[in-house]
């Protein structure tokens, strides 16, 4: 009888300090854009942004509320820096990846991302001003597809 007792009670005390034990899983990156603040143990599930998605932000560039049109000798550029939400400065080379806009256009299409986290930074001409116009954004797709507008404020 001792021993059934003694057995039953190490088994209680394995389970109890098992289940006390167990961490909860999830993604545990803050770059992750299903980042888990709960999770403690890291389950390989984080999803990263990046090229490969059926995701495309249309990214407008607006000075001072007015928006800057592509020409045919300045094009607007937007930079884009993946899994990012401070800016890596204003260097091309610092960026994962550029998209030129089209002639005529307000707007440059930052086609075939994923869902994540992303910096844009934006370049173009106003040519009300004839001056060039720099300007950047945080910005977190959270559909996996479709299409977003996105104002990015630029200033010279």
């Amino acid at each position: 009888m001792k021993n059934n007792i003694l057995v039953f009670s190490s088994i209680l005390l394995l389970l109890i300090f098992s289940i006390g034990c167990s961490k909860k899983k999830g993604c545990t990156d803050p770059n992750s854009v299903n980042y888990d603040a709960t999770a403690e143990k890291d389950d390989g599930s984080c999803e990263y942004a990046g090229i490969g998605g059926n995701v495309t932000i249309a990214a407008f560039p607006q000075h001072h509320g007015h928006p800057i049109l592509n020409h045919t000798n300045y094009r607007d550029t937007a930079y884009v820096k993946f899994n990012a939400i401070n800016s890596p400065g204003t260097s091309a080379s610092n960026y994962d990846v550029s998209f030129i806009g089209e002639d005529g256009e307000d707007h440059v299409h930052l086609e075939g991302l994923k869902p994540g986290k992303y910096f844009i930074f934006m370049v173009g001409m106003d040519t009300t001003i004839n001056q060039r116009v720099t300007g950047g954004i945080p910005y977190t797709v959270n559909v996996s597809s479709g299409e977003v507008d996105l104002n990015v404020p630029v200033t010279e």
